[in-house]
């Protein structure tokens, strides 16, 4: 399937184009705004091979879980003709400025706040993950005494090799200043202009002693740094390193957004493309350099710091901490100012002591996902196992727990139990093997994958620490299962019935008729294949199970557990219908069995159904069965009787 065609199927079960009111995407999921949630088809959106899994939220928000293609299947999407004929679409700022109005006086502020963070650091994951993944190559080198990277007279070719990596980090806070631009309603390259100015070699010249020697430097002992200041108009101006900071631009922005907007207002529109930048750079650009720079610098120094006590102080209780707490504040984008905090911590210590425990979390993530990727394969579950091989794939080598998290573990909610055991056991192990050498720690922002292990000190307590995660998360999903327990197969009992390779059983005991007494005009007229009712027996009425007619691979189940597809491994196509019109039921007294792509066997429960609510909200009991492929037979002959037992032969096939 071609991703234009998997764009257009999203479209479709989304609700179609007049559904939408906004999408926007991170770096896993599309993300929809809807004008109604109840339009989208979760079944047929799961059938599309790149979606991964789906995930409703509340306010008509939903989301379809993608992974490392979301970036292609968005510009897929929205380059689709139907897209751009849209004319209720709001942009994305306007939705969640209506949303935020909505709980203005309670947490609008924070919401705000880490949406900001958020959407100034998720457009650049894709190159800061490719960055991660050269120093791991560079360290394994490094490790292996092929070239040593720290040596200040490495050869050419390695120098640019370094260039390769540095960049991305040297120019963090034009990148960043960029997408907060961008999110604040500025024209990013305005911001990115700002930003870079303190990053030019003219800037950077006022550091060089050789050049002014009016110049005044301070050794930190406590940073190993030096911070020089010069005299410039009168007034004293901070020179401090502004590569790979995060802070500066993140404080900057906000204060160009309230200049670059009230400019807007006063200046006349046909000289705005002029007036605004120009004075924009004359007010902020000195401003910065001044006053927001060196606060910036300074506040991130202050945290940075701050959590450097943490951990000399409480070492134990700040590597058990971390894995803990983030789980929960990665599905909620919390875990940003963390992020940002490594990369100060690199800039002013010279290395980083947060992303060794929080490795620990990421692989107890990747080990549960493991569990549930063995299980799938032990239950022959195609659809989950799909799901977690990709999952499992994009965590192990790109350090990437979204498609685990969204994919697997917010859809059940006991796997949270197995996958903080394996976090607590990491952090504990961490907590312990790195005492005598003051915690694991890191000179590189990286992902946390199996391709960067070699980047902490000591590599050997962090392999160990993340092995023990992983291995735990594992073992408890295996051991323990991370569905509820009617739900597992174990706990469906098949019925064990001979019946012939020729034939579909019937699902329920009862009396078998023909289409045509349904009472249904649809299957009655043999649009859904040739097949047979059966009218449940008095004594079954009540709590009563639907088993599968044949053994095969469930291809559809319906969202209101009222319909479900299965596909023998010959190629028979059987549509199982329970009730007449209780679609309109939405689920009520259906307990579903089984999933989409499960493999089961002839006689396994499909539902458990309360036929006795059924039969009180006015529906037919009537469970109908057909061969939706009748075409492909030379015949489809119906087995009617005043009594069938379950799987006795409800209907005959020739080819």
């Amino acid at each position: 399937m071609s991703i234009k065609t998997s764009a257009n199927g999203i479209i479709d079960a989304i609700g179609g184009p007049e559904n939408i009111r906004s999408l926007t995407h991170c770096a896993t999921r599309l993300r929809f705004e809807l004008n109604d949630s109840s339009a989208v088809n979760a079944d047929e959106l799961e059938k599309i091979p790149e979606v991964l899994g789906v995930m409703p939220q509340s306010g008509d928000r939903y989301q379809v879980i993608v992974g490392g293609a979301v970036e292609s299947m968005y510009s897929a999407i929205n380059s689709l003709p139907a897209m751009a004929s849209r004319t209720n679409a709001k942009s994305d700022d306007d939705v969640k400025a209506a949303a935020r109005a909505k709980t203005r006086g309670k947490s609008a502020w924070l919401d705000t706040f880490f949406e900001y963070l958020s959407d100034s650091f998720r457009p650049i994951l894709g190159v800061l993950l490719g960055a991660s993944l050269i120093i791991a190559f560079a360290a394994v080198l490094d490790a292996l005494h092929v070239v040593d990277f720290r040596a200040a007279d490495k050869a050419p070719g390695w120098v640019f090799v370094d260039a390769m990596w540095h960049s991305v980090f040297y120019f963090l806070p034009i990148m960043v200043a960029f997408n907060a631009a961008k999110k604040l309603k500025i024209d990013p390259w305005l911001g990115a202009t700002i930003m870079a100015a303190f990053l030019t070699p003219d800037f950077l010249k006022l550091s060089n002693p050789d050049a002014f020697s009016a110049l005044q430097c301070v050794e930190n002992e406590a940073i190993k740094q030096t911070t020089c200041s010069i005299d410039v108009f009168g007034l004293p101006l901070t020179l401090p390193d502004y590569s790979g900071n995060v802070f500066v631009p993140l404080m900057m922005i906000p204060v160009l957004a309230l200049i670059y907007h009230n400019l807007k207002k006063i200046i006349p529109s046909n000289v705005q493309m002029v007036f605004v930048p120009f004075i924009s750079m004359l007010v902020v650009i000195p401003l910065t350099a001044f006053l927001i720079g060196p606060l910036g610098i300074w506040i991130g120094n202050g945290l940075g710091f701050g959590l450097a006590w943490m951990n000399s102080a409480a070492p134990f209780v700040f590597a058990i901490a971390i894995p803990l707490i983030y789980p929960f504040l990665v599905p909620l984008g919390l875990h940003w100012p963390l992020n940002a905090m490594m990369l100060v911590n690199i800039q002013t210590l010279g290395y980083d002591f947060i992303q060794g425990p929080m490795g620990a979390w990421n692989f107890a993530c990747f080990g549960t996902t493991a569990g549930v990727l063995f299980l799938s394969i032990r239950d022959k579950d195609t659809a989950m196992r799909q799901t977690a091989s990709g999952a499992l794939a994009a965590g192990l080598f790109g350090g990437i727990s979204e498609p685990s998290l969204y994919g697997i573990h917010l859809r059940f909610k006991m796997i949270y139990s197995r996958l903080l055991a394996g976090c607590l056991a990491g952090g504990v192990t961490i907590a312990i093997l790195s005492l005598p050498y003051g915690g694991v720690k890191t000179d590189a922002f990286v992902f946390t994958s199996r391709l960067t292990i070699s980047v902490f000190d000591p590599a050997w307590v962090y392999l160990i620490a993340i092995a023990v995660a992983f291995v735990t998360s594992m073992l408890a999903v295996i051991f323990l299962d991370y569905r509820p327990r009617e739900d597992r197969p174990s706990t469906k009992q098949t019925l064990v019935v001979d019946l012939p390779e020729n034939a579909v059983g019937v699902p329920i005991e009862g009396k078998v008729i023909s289409l045509d007494e349904t009472g249904d005009k649809v299957f009655a007229s043999r649009a859904l294949g040739e097949g047979f009712g059966v009218i449940p027996d008095i004594e079954a009425i009540g709590e009563t199970a639907v088993v599968a007619p044949i053994t095969g691979t469930v291809s559809s189940v319906a969202k209101s557990g009222h319909a479900f597809g299965i596909k023998s491994d010959d190629g028979t196509e059987v549509l199982v219908h329970v009730g007449v019109d209780t679609v309109n039921m939405k689920g009520d007294g259906f307990s579903v069995k089984v999933s989409k792509g499960e493999h089961i066997s002839a006689g396994m429960p499909l539902v458990t159904v309360d036929f006795k609510k059924v039969i009180a909200a006015g529906y037919a009991t009537t469970v109908i069965v057909t061969v939706t492929n009748t075409r492909a037979f030379a015949a489809v002959t119906p087995q009617l009787a005043d009594h069938a037992t379950v799987l006795t032969p409800g209907v005959t096939t020739e080819r």
